[in-house]
């Protein structure tokens, strides 16, 4: 891991793009330049980000951030990039909630101004755990801290969950429903069967993620539980920090309605998926943090609900994760930064620990 090029996250040129955006901005604003615009060197791999200022005698904030639906020639990551429905899901959760999220300034569903619809919102100050290397590694602000000082922020994102999952009225979460006709679980895992198959669509197919929808089947609980809005990419990477308090929430683009525990799932297994890796490669990592039962513990106390059906719902992450990893690494396939080997599973980083899922043979 530590010496594997980092996938390209762009096809863009910034500098076209700052042009572009100028002339964009100037008609929302007379008079705004956008300056200093970046590309930050955490883009992501699906939709882009931009940060840019706001040069005007009277801006309605100075510092921003653009969201823009990724370039479909970039063989991208996901089938679609629905912009709008993560603006309205980041108004819902500021309207509604007292969950930090950046505030939204704009929206531009016409693709003609940057080549493809994008929204702008304020910039939030502060710090996030890197992802490369893991804020498991050595050497990253989090791995330096104390150990209160983690179980402070600990805490305190599993409390943005709880009071997401308490405070958004479900019926006015409705457009982020799964198409389907099934309960809200069933349609959302369906879609994640139409997500693989799009990925190995022409591809080598992966019996491992195979298996593990047959194994979800197997564990499916027998009470779904109600749904509510799932933010979907719940992890404390997607969380800007002020100390070690949240203080804007971010990448909704996974939003949808689901059981509280599809995101504890993803929250716990996405650190584990981190905590597992950087074992591998001779570390301790941060055994003691985010652990699955001082997680369900703490949302239990919170919200009065206790999770259920945990194994599922870890398995289900762990597998909704595999495909996107898939994905990336057919990515890379089509930029020539990788090649596929004749077991495609190993293309998938924690593929040891899924098919241990799969077995039952998973520690907590």
């Amino acid at each position: 891991m530590a010496t594997a090029p980092r996938p390209r996250t762009t096809t863009r040129d910034p500098q076209e793009l700052a042009r572009r955006l100028t002339c964009w901005l100037t008609g929302r604003l007379p008079g705004a330049t956008a300056v200093d615009v970046r590309v930050p060197a955490s883009n992501g791999l699906s939709s882009e980000t931009l940060l840019f200022d706001i040069e005007h005698p009277e801006p309605p904030v100075r510092a921003c951030a653009l969201r823009l639906a990724a370039d479909p020639a970039a063989y991208t990551v996901f089938p679609v990039y629905d912009l709008p429905r993560q603006y309205r899901t980041l108004r819902l959760v500021a309207d509604r909630t007292d969950v930090p999220v950046p505030r939204v300034l704009w929206l531009e569903e016409d693709p003609e101004p940057l080549g493809a619809p994008f929204f702008v919102m304020e910039r939030v100050e502060g710090r996030v755990p890197p992802d490369v290397m893991p804020y498991t590694y050595e050497g990253n602000w989090l791995h330096a801290a104390s150990d209160a000082e983690r179980e402070r922020l600990e805490a305190a994102s599993v409390g943005l969950l709880a009071r997401l999952h308490d405070q958004v009225p479900v019926g006015e979460a409705e457009f982020l429903r799964t198409p389907g006709t099934g309960s809200p679980l069933r349609d959302h895992v369906d879609g994640q069967r139409a997500y693989y198959a799009w990925v190995v669509d022409g591809l080598s197919r992966s019996p491992l993620i195979e298996d593990a929808f047959a194994r979800l089947d197997a564990l499916w609980p027998r009470d779904e539980g109600a749904a509510v809005l799932s933010w979907g990419d719940a992890r404390i990477g997607n969380v800007i920090y002020d100390g070690f308090e949240p203080a804007a929430v971010l990448d909704w683009e996974m939003a949808a309605l689901a059981p509280r525990e599809v995101d504890l799932g993803w929250m716990i297994y996405l650190h584990r998926f981190f905590q597992d890796l950087t074992v591998s490669f001779g570390q301790r990592g941060l055994p003691g943090f985010l652990r699955r039962d001082r997680v369900e513990a703490r949302y239990a106390e919170l919200t009065g609900h206790t999770p259920r059906d945990m194994d599922f719902h870890i398995l289900y992450a762990a597998l909704r994760h595999a495909v996107v990893m898939l994905r990336v690494a057919y990515r890379q396939v089509h930029f020539g930064e990788a090649s596929v080997p004749a077991d495609p599973d190993t293309l998938i980083l924690h593929h040891d620990s899924l098919r241990a899922m799969v077995q039952g043979s998973y520690g907590d």
